[in-house]
């Protein structure tokens, strides 16, 4: 699964984890990212000493077999951090699907937890280039799903999701237990609060932020990107 950051990307890993079914993996690259950039990230030098960090070693770890020989692996990716050597490209055992969200929800929740300098770090042009990518290489449309209509229609967009995967709807993928798990990156404490103080998917959202200066403009450079992918997007 492919995500921005601040995308309801977590609760969708704690729901592919209430399956018992499925293994998760919570942006495994996210330390090659930060070694490699060195981008002032909260948490940025726990999250390095704390993980694999070298590009082709994450590769293997995520290739393969699920780590415990679940049938269901749900790796969560962020595009922006593929910085170095490894891309969507060499993922070519994977079924891959693509978590959305409008740009403007995605600026007013990023901005309270980190500064937000450029369009870049919410990674929706690599994300639409990935998308792009994937479409030619498979030759099919693979699945994308909308933020906000998950949180409409949680058990709906989610089965007709499994359905695009060819995996069984598991309505246990609707709640999760309240806190840390274990399969979070160390970076959880800074980024996770609101997740971590669930057991479910949240309400609907409400009208989009209204942004001003510098966020409206980093929301608007993503608005194209975003649309190009929404257009695709699984409803109930």
């Amino acid at each position: 699964m492919w995500s921005g950051p601040r995308n309801i990307s977590t609760a969708m890993m704690r729901s592919f984890g209430s399956r018992a079914d499925c293994a998760v993996s919570d942006e495994p690259f996210y330390g090659a990212f930060l070694k490699a950039t060195g981008e002032p990230h909260p948490l940025a030098r726990e999250t390095i000493e704390s993980m694999e960090c070298d590009w082709h070693t994450v590769l293997r770890q995520q290739s393969g077999d699920a780590p415990s020989g679940e049938p269901v692996w749900y790796q969560k990716h962020m595009p922006h951090h593929m910085v170095g050597p490894v891309s969507i490209a060499a993922f070519g055992d994977h079924l891959h699907a693509f978590l959305i969200r409008a740009p403007e929800r995605v600026v007013a929740s990023y901005r309270k937890k980190n500064e937000l300098r450029r369009a870049e770090m919410l990674g929706f042009a690599q994300m639409r280039s990935y998308f792009d990518f994937e479409c030619e290489r498979s030759g099919t449309v693979p699945p994308v799903v909308d933020s906000d209509d998950i949180l409409a229609d949680p058990e709906g967009v989610l089965t007709r999701l499994c359905e695009a995967l060819g995996i069984e709807w598991d309505p246990a993928m609707l709640a999760w237990e309240e806190g840390p798990h274990p399969e979070d990156g160390v970076w959880g404490t800074h980024w996770y609060d609101r997740v971590n103080a669930s057991t479910g998917f949240g309400e609907p959202p409400g009208d989009l932020p209204e942004l001003e200066g510098e966020y409206l403009q980093v929301a608007e450079e993503c608005r194209d990107d975003y649309e190009a992918l929404a257009r695709y997007r699984i409803s109930a």
